[in-house]
Parts: C-alpha cells; structure tokens; sequence
C-alpha cells in the first residue's frame, strides 16, 4: 500500500514499518459504544453506597453507576478548582525526550510538545488516579492543512470494567462485552492507565453530598426567614373579604402569603434561634476535608484564621503532590505511551520521557547576585535564565564606592 500523505513535522513515518498503516481513522474505532442521555436527579449517601457495593462485587462488577456519581460531583466548585490546581501546575512544567546517550532531543521534545496526544494522554493518566482507570484510543485525524496528526480519544469509564478487563458498547446492557485487553490492538491503538483502586474522588463523594445538602437547607433559611412570608386575618366565610385579601396580598410585595380566620392563630415554631451557623458550619467542613483529599491541606479558604505562613505551608505540600504526579506521568510514558507512539512511527529510535528539572528563580538570583562582586558570569547565561540584556562592563570603582579615572594613568601629567 502506497503512504501518500504529508506531515507538518518531518514525516515521522518514513522508512519505519508501522502497527497499522497510518490513515484517517474515523471509521476504525475497535471499541464502539452507544452514548447515552443523562437526567440529573438528587443523589444521596443510599446512591454512594449502592455504586460502591457494584463496584466492589468480586462475581459481577459494575462500574457505571460510582463513574456517574463521579461526573455528577465534579459541579462542586472547590473540588473542581482543587483538582484543576494540581494538575495546571503538572502542565506548566517542561518535558524533554532523553537519547540513549544522555543528550536532550530538542527535535522530537518539541514535537511531542505540541501534538495534542501529549496533553490528553497525560491528563489520561492522572485521571486514572482520580476515577479509578483511563482507556484511550489512538487515531490519525487530518487537520485543516491536509497533513495527519496523531490524536486519543478517553472512552467513557461507564462502559469499562477494568477488573474483569472488559469494555460494554451499552453499559446497561450486561451482553455483549469485549475483551479489550485480549485484542491485537492493546498496547498500541488502545492504551490503559489503571490504578487498581476505586478512586481518589470517591474519598470526596460523601463530602460533597453533605455540603450540599447543608447549602440546600441554608437557601430555605434563607427564604424562610431572610424574606418571612407575610400572614393576613379576615373572615374567611365572607367571600367578598376573602377576595378582598387575597387581591391585597397579590399587590403587595411577592413573598410568601398566607389567610387565616380572623379567630384563628399562627406562630412559629422554634427549637432554637439560629441564622445558619449550623449549616456553615457543616460547608465549612466539607470545604476542608475536599482541600485535604485533593490538595494534602487547606490552601486559601480560610480566610478567619488563615495566615501567611499556613498557606505557604499548604503549597508546599501541594507541591509535593505534584511532584508525585510528576513521577507517575514519568512511569506510564515511559512504559506505555512513550512505547505505543514509537510503535506507531510518531517517535524515531528509543527516546525516555523525564521532566525538566525544576529551578527556584528567585533564589538562585540571590546566589548570582552575591557571586557578582567576585566572579566572571557568562552574560549569555544570565540573560537566558533571568532575562537581563547585557550591553557592557560597567566602570570600575575604588574602595569607596567612587569612579576610578585615573585607574589607567601613571599620573596628572601622564
């Protein structure tokens, strides 16, 4: 079969014998599935449960109903916002190929930087942590140019039963499952990250619920007593009175209203005077037990007793989290993506995936600016690390700080 196509990249396909020929492969997906319509409801801790037992049943597993909930409690703004910091700050760091000689392969580094099969394969796997597992599947896509690309595609975790190794093209419907991982295209179309665990969010789920059960209780405080609804008698066997209050309730404001008899009564019933510090309280503490599953620490919420040396703390550890992603993402390219896409012809000879180190600016500024006075810096190094145009030598001075003029002259008369 005759390659005729063209890549905006030094065709990474030229003399390399491929898993598969590299085409458009819109129409070659090996893992179908059925999409399917989703209708909010309220979910509470019985949902969890249930979802958790399926998920865990060692005879029949069943992994949508805990990968619907998973979806459903990513609506939580911190959670969200936790989740989406540790991983931005994995993505703002720089990644390199490394030859087997050492050198960096500034080429094909570049390159991989800027496929998109590098942002989605990684976000693969750190999701994996988080939702229990990740299925990709790789494909050719032409862009706009005309040239191909290699692109991946996350297959809905409620149709994968990782624990059987089996994938549903229709998650409700028990028949008809795949083995994916008996398939000749396991390991090079189809790629797995799996944590053999049921997720770190599912260490999130009962907070969530909980917070917002307190939020929906807190809003009806709020209604309630924050606009309290308004209470008019007359005589309600008057018809002609009757009419005459309701009309008058209608046309005054649009709280609340009630009519009773005028030989009837109404009060409130009170178990205690409260304004919601119940219902805070309980957010308050959902708030940060999220912060600690996701992040290791309360980052920037606290805002009554929080202070600076608190958070800096909070985003050392979060840092150190990162880090750990960073060994983790290093480990699945290493062993599975890196190998598939070599596979593949994307990547040229043997190549390792590694971070770039990671440098404190700010501190390694101190060190070269004490060094100044007493040795020779490269100007080229300084203006590469922090960004400083060096244009000359600056004049010599004395000890006192002053210009020296005469540091070349053997006198006034020379």
């Amino acid at each position: 079969m005759n390659l005729n196509f063209s890549l905006n990249f030094s065709n990474p396909f030229k003399n390399k014998t491929l898993a598969a020929a590299p085409s458009v492969t819109k129409d070659r997906r090996k893992l179908p599935y059925t999409p399917k319509s989703v209708f909010r409801t309220r979910k509470d801790i019985k949902d969890w449960n249930i979802a958790t037992n399926a998920f865990n049943n060692a005879e029949e597993p069943s992994n949508y109903r805990i990968q619907l909930l998973y979806n459903e409690i990513q609506t939580d703004a911190l959670l969200y916002s936790q989740k989406e910091n540790r991983n931005r700050q994995l993505f703002s760091s720089t990644i390199r190929l490394i030859k087997p000689d050492g050198e960096v392969d500034e080429e094909q580094s570049d390159l991989l930087r800027n496929l998109p099969i590098y942002r989605k394969l990684t976000q693969a796997m750190l999701d994996s942590e988080d939702y229990s597992n990740s299925l990709c599947e790789l494909e050719f896509k032409k862009s706009a140019s005309g040239s191909l690309y290699i692109d991946c595609t996350t297959l809905p975790r409620t149709n994968v039963v990782q624990q059987k190794g089996l994938f549903y093209p229709d998650y409700t419907n028990p028949l008809g499952s795949i083995a994916y991982r008996e398939m000749p295209e396991y390991g090079t179309w189809l790629l797995e990250f799996n944590s053999g665990d049921i997720g770190r969010l599912n260490r999130t789920v009962s907070h969530v619920l909980f917070k917002r059960f307190a939020q929906a209780c807190w809003s009806e405080l709020c209604e309630i007593f924050g606009i309290p609804p308004r209470v008019i008698k007359t005589n309600t066997q008057d018809a002609t009175m009757l009419d005459r209050a309701e009309k008058m309730m209608q046309d005054t404001g649009s709280a609340p209203w009630f009519i009773i008899d005028d030989a009837e009564s109404f009060e409130w019933g009170e178990s205690a005077t409260t304004k919601g510090e119940v219902f805070e309280s309980l957010i308050s503490l959902c708030n940060n037990e999220i912060s600690l599953v996701m992040s290791g620490a309360v980052i920037g919420q606290d805002t009554k007793f929080g202070n600076r040396s608190k958070d800096e703390s909070a985003q050392e550890m979060l840092w150190l989290l990162v880090q750990s992603d960073m060994a983790l993402v290093t480990e699945y390219w290493n062993t599975i993506a890196l190998p598939a896409l070599v596979k593949l012809g994307v990547i040229k000879g043997e190549r390792r995936f590694e971070f770039a180190p990671s440098e404190d600016i700010g501190q390694l500024w101190k060190f070269t600016e004490g060094l100044l006075p007493y040795k020779e810096i490269d100007n080229g190094w300084l203006k590469d690390k922090f960004g400083v145009e060096i244009t000359g030598d600056r004049a010599k001075t004395t000890d006192t700080g002053k210009t020296d003029l005469w540091a070349k002259s053997e006198g006034f008369f020379g």
